[in-house]
C-alpha cells in the first residue's frame, strides 16, 4: 500500500534555478574576459569538487582557475559575472511553495554547490522561504552521486525514503535516489513534473494543489 508523502527533496540548479556554474557559463566567461577556455576548464576540473565540498573558498577556486596569472580584469568583475548567471524558474518555485503549503511537507534541498554561490542564490531568490533546510555539498562534505548525501538528508528530515519525493534534472542522480527507495522524478520541465507529482501516489495519499498550478 503506497504511503503518504511527508517530504519533498529537490535539487536546486536545473530545477528551481538555472545551474550555478555550468560549462556554458564558463565558455561565456572565457569569451567575455578573453581567457583560454581549455586551460581554464582543465583547472576548473581539478579544483571544482574541492570547492563544492567546502574545502576551498570561491576566491581560492578563482585564484587557481583564473588568477594564477595576471589579468586585465578584477576578481570582483569575474565573480559578479559568475553570480549573475543564476536566474529563477518562477513556475517551479511557486509549484514547490504551493505543494509544500497544501500538503504540509518538509522541503529539503539536496544539491552540489559551493558555499558562496549557494549563499548568494539562497538570499537572492528567497529559497529559505520555501526550503526548510539545505543538505548542500559545501555544508556536509559530500557530493551527489554519493548515496551518503541522500541518506544524510533522510536522517535529518526524519522521513523514510518511501515517503519522500525527489526532483532532479539529471537522470543518473534520479537513478541513485530511486535505488535508495526515494520516489525519484526526473525533472524535464514544469508541466511534466506537475504530472509526475500528481501520479506519485493515490489521490487519497498523494500531493494536492498540483492541478491548480498546471498551465492551461
Amino acid at each position: 500500500m503506497p504511503q503518504e508523502i511527508k517530504a519533498l527533496f529537490t535539487d536546486v540548479g536545473g530545477v528551481l534555478l538555472t545551474n550555478g556554474w555550468e560549462s556554458s557559463y564558463r565558455r561565456r566567461a572565457a569569451e567575455l574576459f578573453h581567457i583560454d577556455y581549455n586551460e581554464m576548464d582543465s583547472r576548473h576540473k581539478l579544483a571544482f569538487d574541492t570547492f563544492e565540498t567546502g574545502k576551498i573558498t570561491f576566491d581560492e577556486y578563482l585564484d587557481f582557475m583564473v588568477f594564477h596569472t595576471p589579468r586585465d580584469f578584477s576578481k570582483d568583475d569575474f565573480r559578479a559575472f559568475a553570480f549573475a548567471q543564476s536566474q529563477p524558474f518562477p513556475e517551479m518555485l511557486e509549484l514547490v511553495r504551493q505543494v509544500k503549503k497544501t500538503n504540509a511537507l518538509k522541503v529539503v534541498a539536496v544539491s552540489n554547490e559551493g558555499r558562496e554561490l549557494n549563499a548568494y542564490r539562497i538570499k537572492t531568490f528567497g529559497l529559505d522561504g520555501i526550503i526548510d533546510f539545505f543538505v548542500t555539498s559545501c555544508y556536509v562534505g559530500l557530493r551527489k552521486p554519493d548515496p551518503a548525501i541522500f541518506r544524510m538528508a533522510t536522517d535529518l528530515a526524519q522521513v523514510p525514503p518511501s515517503q519522500t519525493v525527489y526532483l532532479d534534472d539529471r537522470e543518473p542522480l534520479v537513478e541513485v535516489a530511486a535505488n535508495l527507495g526515494l520516489r525519484a522524478i526526473h525533472h524535464k520541465d514544469y508541466a511534466s513534473t506537475c504530472r509526475a507529482l500528481e501520479n506519485v501516489a493515490p489521490a487519497s495519499a498523494g500531493l494536492s494543489a498540483v492541478h491548480r498550478l498546471k498551465p492551461r
